[in-house]
């Protein structure tokens, strides 16, 4: 009702005690009626105090608000969406495992197809989702990469234990405590993201990027120098395997671009990005473990050939 109507007489409601005609009324020399004070008592103060704390003691009893109600980014959601995302990939790990594995009992030779599709829809993958996420984050175009990505990463593996058994335990087990380690040093504050490092870093992984398309174009042209089973990765400097010197350097590449996924999460949280930029932050880690499994895969690999 608005103010209107609350100032208009007709709605103003007159106490008839205040009319001379009243039976006991007041007379005409007597003012207007007064009723008497409300009194209040103790009980009532400490009843709508009681009432108070009791409402405040709820409010910070309460579980706080999370990404789904305040839509925004925090640790725990991203965790989850990480540990989705790789329960997709190990699905399909499983799928190109067996499809690798399979193919070699039946022919007696390892099928290269599934880590192939699995590789080139990721890279395609992760290249739109790179490209396309300032504008707009899709998860679905997530979903998918870690679908690939698994293909590829149980077909390679597949192929690996093939020839070096036990390889693929080896190199799990050593990407799980590269990733644990980092994650504990970044936890408790011993390594941050730093723009000198990171500057550098960034230029030697377009420079192994280089390398790794120059070592593929020489092992498809059958150029003698990288003859061997990765290339030039295979040759010697000093007496030890080029490929195990370059994977060293890889795995601590590897190791840094992980404190940058750290470090971008965290950053996300602080300024309270939107709840969907988490995809990114998972995307961003599966992106770097699979790339630091297959170094060290690689290595092993290396080391096990020249036993």
């Amino acid at each position: 009702m608005s103010n209107f109507a609350f100032n208009n007489p007709a709605f103003q409601q007159q106490d008839p005690r205040n009319v001379a005609t009243y039976p006991g009324g007041p007379q005409a020399t007597q003012g207007p009626y007064t009723p008497p004070p409300a009194q209040t008592s103790a009980f009532t103060h400490a009843g709508v105090d009681a009432a108070t704390n009791a409402h405040l003691e709820g409010m910070y009893a309460a579980p706080p608000a999370g990404a789904i109600e305040t839509d925004r980014m925090t640790v725990e959601d991203t965790v989850w969406k990480t540990a989705g995302l790789f329960g997709i990939l190990l699905v399909t790990a499983v799928v190109g495992w067996m499809w690798t594995w399979s193919s070699a009992i039946a022919t007696g030779q390892a099928n290269m197809m599934p880590w192939i599709i699995g590789a080139l829809g990721g890279f395609v993958l992760a290249m739109v989702v790179t490209f396309t996420s300032r504008k707009k984050v899709r998860p679905g175009l997530i979903w998918a990469y870690a679908a690939f990505e698994g293909l590829f990463v149980g077909g390679i593996s597949a192929f690996f234990e093939l020839i070096w058994p036990g390889v693929v335990v080896q190199a799990t087990l050593a990407t799980v405590s590269v990733v644990g380690v980092t994650l504990a040093l970044f936890a408790s504050g011993k390594i941050r993201a730093s723009a000198k490092m990171t500057k550098i870093v960034m230029i030697a992984m377009f420079g192994y990027m280089a390398f790794s398309v120059l070592n593929l174009i020489l092992m498809w042209t059958n150029v003698p120098m990288a003859g061997g089973a990765f290339g030039l990765y295979s040759m010697d400097v000093a007496g030890i395997p080029l490929g195990l010197i370059i994977g060293i350097l890889v795995v601590f590449m590897a190791a840094y671009s992980l404190v940058l996924d750290f470090d971008q999460i965290q950053q996300g949280v602080r300024n309270g990005a939107p709840r969907q930029y988490g995809w990114l932050g998972a995307f961003g880690i599966m992106v770097t473990v699979v790339w630091l499994y297959v170094e060290i895969l690689r290595i092993l690999a290396i080391l096990r050939g020249n036993e």
